[in-house]
C-alpha cells in the first residue's frame, strides 16, 4: 500500500509524551484479561498469541510491499518476535506473584531501553537520561523485597526478566530504526513478527486446539486484543518516533502505577504508602527524560537485515 494512502499524524512532543501515557494505562491492563483467560485454563502463549492476533487481521492491508522497505519491516518483525516470546515468562510470573512484583520487573525497561539506543543509536547517554533510568531502577528497587518472596515467585520474576530486555530493544528499533515505514507499517511488521514467533508453541501448548471455545472466551480475547494490544501498539508507533527512546521508555513507565491501582482495586492487592512513593517516582522519571535534541546525539540509518 502506497505511503500516499496511510494516515500522517503531526503533533507535540507534549501531546506525543501523552499518547505514550494512555498507551501504558491500556498495557496496564494486561493482567485483568491474563488472569481470566488463565482460569479458564489457556495457556501463557496462547494468551501472548490471542493479544496480537486481532491485531494483525485489523493492519494486515498495511503490509509494507516497497523493496526498500523489506529491511526495516523484517528487523522489525524480528524485534516484535523476541518480544513476544519473553512475555510468555511474563504472563507466568503474572498469574503467581503480586502485580506490583511482575509490574517492578517489567519497569526495568527503560535502562535497557536507553542501553540499546546508545549501542545502535549512537544516542549519548546525558545526565537526565541516567536520572529517568535511576528513578525507575529505584522505584523497582523499593518494592523488590526477598524476604517477601516465595521459591515460586522468585523463579516466576526471574523468567519474567528477559521481558523488559526485549522491550527495551523494541522501542529502539520502533523510534529510531525504521524511519521509512509509516506508523500503520511498523504496527504490522512488529504484530506479524509477534503472531509468527508464538503460533508454534501455542499449537503445541493447546494440542492443537488454539481457537477460544466459549461465548465469554471469545469476548474476552476481542477486548483484550482491543484494549491491550491494538489501540496502545498504535498509540506507540505514533508517537515513539516524535519523542525518541528514552522519553518513550519513560513515559510508557506509568504502567507501573497501573498495575498497582489494578492489582489493588481488582485483585485486593496491597497499595500503600511505599507503592505510592514508587508511582510519584516512576512520574518523576516522566518529566526528567530528555526529549529530542535534549543532548548530543545522532541518529542511526535503518539498518538493512537480509
Amino acid at each position: 500500500m502506497s505511503n500516499r494512502l496511510l494516515p500522517r499524524f503531526s503533533f507535540s512532543p507534549a501531546v506525543a509524551t501523552l499518547t505514550i501515557i494512555v498507551a501504558a494505562l491500556c498495557f496496564g491492563l494486561v493482567p485483568v484479561f491474563v488472569r481470566e483467560l488463565q482460569d479458564m485454563g489457556t495457556g501463557a502463549a496462547t494468551i501472548a498469541l490471542y493479544r496480537y492476533g486481532i491485531s494483525v487481521l485489523v493492519l494486515l492491508p498495511f503490509v509494507p510491499r516497497a523493496r526498500h522497505k523489506r529491511g526495516p519491516a523484517l528487523l522489525l518483525a524480528g524485534a516484535g518476535a523476541v518480544f513476544a516470546l519473553s512475555m510468555i515468562g511474563y504472563v507466568e510470573a503474572i498469574s503467581v506473584a503480586p502485580l506490583a512484583a511482575a509490574g517492578v520487573v517489567y519497569m526495568s525497561y527503560p535502562a535497557f531501553a536507553a542501553f540499546f539506543a546508545w549501542v545502535l543509536l549512537k544516542q549519548a547517554l546525558s545526565w537526565r537520561a541516567f536520572a529517568a533510568v535511576g528513578l525507575v531502577i529505584g522505584a523497582a528497587a523499593l518494592l523488590l523485597d526477598p524476604a517477601s518472596l516465595s521459591p515460586e515467585v522468585f523463579t516466576a520474576l526471574i523468567w519474567a526478566i528477559p521481558t523488559p530486555v526485549a522491550f527495551g530493544f523494541l522501542i529502539v528499533v520502533l523510534s529510531g530504526l525504521a524511519s521509512d515505514l509509516s506508523a500503520l507499517e511498523r504496527a504490522v511488521s512488529t504484530l506479524i513478527g509477534s503472531i509468527l514467533g508464538l503460533l508454534p508453541i501455542a499449537i503445541h501448548e493447546s494440542g492443537g486446539a488454539i481457537l477460544p471455545s466459549t461465548l465469554n472466551g471469545w469476548w474476552l480475547v476481542i477486548l483484550m486484543g482491543l484494549i491491550t494490544a491494538l489501540i496502545p501498539q498504535l498509540m506507540y508507533t505514533i508517537a515513539c518516533q516524535k519523542i525518541g527512546p528514552m522519553r518513550t521508555a519513560a513515559a510508557g513507565s506509568f504502567e507501573l502505577p497501573t498495575m498497582f491501582l489494578i492489582g489493588w482495586l481488582v485483585f485486593g492487592e496491597n497499595f500503600g504508602l511505599l507503592e505510592l512513593i514508587c508511582a510519584v517516582l516512576v512520574l518523576s522519571a516522566i518529566v526528567v527524560a530528555p526529549a529530542p535534541g535534549a543532548g548530543p546525539a545522532r541518529s542511526a540509518r535503518p539498518v538493512a537485515v537480509n
